[in-house]
This record gives structure tokens, sequence and C-alpha cells, in this order.
């Protein structure tokens, strides 16, 4: 674990004063990666608004969504999934443990605001690999005064550092809620991401949750598959989208807490949600009996 009084370091990688056309920093200092990439995190960030983005992430976003016009309300809608599912699980399921793997960029309503407003005990474990999500949890991610807040640097694809890092704030003998939202789809079957979540599952005990949202194959017309291919392909990534019963197959062994399998904005909104549109992107919750 990280030394507490670490939690107010300022960002620890040099910030560009401005992406240049080329995507390359325009600061004094050089960034530690290739900016000219656009990273799945830093789309995120900008499609909810946020500033810690390239030319790169910008384009790409501009363009999916000249493809597929939903992909923005999705953005949102995951975020409202995020906010209600944990407060679900740290109300009503009594969860004190949350283990959230491909967290992104820290963005109002993050999951330890959300679940130490609720038990200010809970203890919160951040999992990424984009150095940017990263500097910018280690510099705001904090933790109320009777919880734990942390972060881990590592790829979900190294399941072994995952958990043997996550070990070090999180008890596996009491249950922990285990979220992978908007992150799957970034996990070719190549990689096999069913036997990777079974792994994580299986590291925690009875009583603990899983929490999913996967961009839908089946929720996207083919003629936007088609055109997202080149954009993907810039992202140097090999898209893992899913059809309805291949999300439900990540869900095997668990028990699903109603409405089951739905659509982000339809997993028990709430009068504050955006429900003017449709998104790209099924989600579920399971306990795990």
């Amino acid at each position: 674990m990280h030394d507490p009084a670490e939690k107010g370091a300022p960002v620890t990688i040099d910030q560009p004063s401005g992406p240049n056309e080329a995507g390359t920093s325009a600061g004094a200092g050089s960034l530690p990666f290739d900016t000219t990439v656009a990273s799945q995190a830093r789309m995120y960030d900008y499609l909810l608004g946020g500033k810690d983005n390239f030319a790169a992430d910008r384009a790409a976003v501009d363009a999916w969504i000249k493809i597929d016009p939903t992909m923005a309300f999705a953005a949102r809608a995951n975020r409202a999934f995020l906010t209600r599912v944990i407060r679900y699980l740290a109300g009503e399921a009594g969860i004190r443990q949350f283990l959230d793997i491909g967290a992104g960029i820290p963005t109002a309503g993050n999951i330890n605001e959300v679940a130490q407003a609720i038990a200010p005990e809970s203890r919160v474990v951040y999992v990424d690999y984009d150095p940017v999500a990263l500097a910018h949890a280690r510099a705001l991610l904090t933790a109320s005064d009777a919880g734990v807040t942390e972060y881990v640097g590592a790829d979900l694809r190294d399941t072994d550092t995952v958990l043997l890092r996550a070990r070090e704030v999180l008890d596996f003998t009491r249950p922990v809620a285990v979220t992978l939202l908007s992150v799957l789809h970034a996990i070719p079957d190549s990689d096999d991401p069913y036997a990777l979540v079974a792994k994580i599952m299986a590291a925690v005990p009875s009583g603990s949750y899983l929490a999913i949202s996967q961009t839908g194959s089946d929720l996207l017309a083919q003629e936007s598959l088609d055109g997202l291919a080149d954009i993907v392909a810039q992202m140097r990534l090999q898209p893992g989208f899913r059809s309805r019963e291949q999300v439900e197959r990540f869900f095997e062994g668990t028990d699903l807490v109603e409405p089951g399998l739905v659509p982000v904005e339809d997993w028990r909104p709430d009068p504050s949600t955006d429900s003017a549109g449709k998104s790209i992107l099924w989600c579920a919750v399971g306990r795990k009996p």
C-alpha cells in the first residue's frame, strides 16, 4: 500500500500546455506515453466533459459519434449506472470493500465518494494501466477519515498482480464488490476475458458481487460496427463487442440482482437519470452465493 501521506501529492507526469496537431506534448517536458494513440480512459474523460485528454482522443470520439451518435449518451448513462450500483452495494447490500478494475480518470462521483458517503469505513481499490488515469488517481483520490482509497497500476490481463496488490488493502475473507464497467470490450476473446473474470471471482468469498457494463454487439447496427473498425484500429485495440448472451456468460456462478441483464439506463433508474436516449451498453450485477 502507498503511504497515505502521499495522497495529496501532485501529479507526477509532466502535463502539456496543450496537445499540438500531431498529438505530442506542447509543454516543456515529454510525456512517457504516446499521445498520438487514442486511449479509452481519455476518450471517456472527453465524453464526460473532462480536460485530461489529447487531440487523438478527441478526434477518435468525434469520429465515433459521427458513426454512432449514441456514444455520448452511453457515457453519461454508464456513469449514472455506476452511481446507482455503488449506492445499492454500499447501502442495501451492505458491501464495504470495492475493487474497481479499469477505473479510468477520476471525475465527479467516484466510487470512493459514493460508497464512503454511505459507509465512511469503505475500502476502495482502483485498477488501471493508463498513465494519465494513474497520475490523476494518485493526486485526486482521497479517502474518508475512516476509510481507505488506493490505486494499482496494472492491466486486467495481469490478474495475479491485480489480486496480489488488492489483497494489500482488501480483506478477501469478507465480501468484495468487483466492478468492471465499460472495460471488457477492450479485452478481445483471444485473451479469454471469461477466464480472467472467473479467476477474480474465484478469489473473493461468498456474498461478493460482480458488476459489469459492456458494449453490446447486438445493440449496434451492423453498419455502425463496420464503420467503427477503422477507429478502433487507430486505438490499437481488438474490440470485444459482445451480444447479450455473451455478456451473460460473465455472470456464471452468480445470482443476478433484479432487473437482471439490461441496458445501463434501465438498471434501477431513478428520476435523476438521463433517459432521453438508448445506450449501446449491457449491464448487470450478480451476487456470488
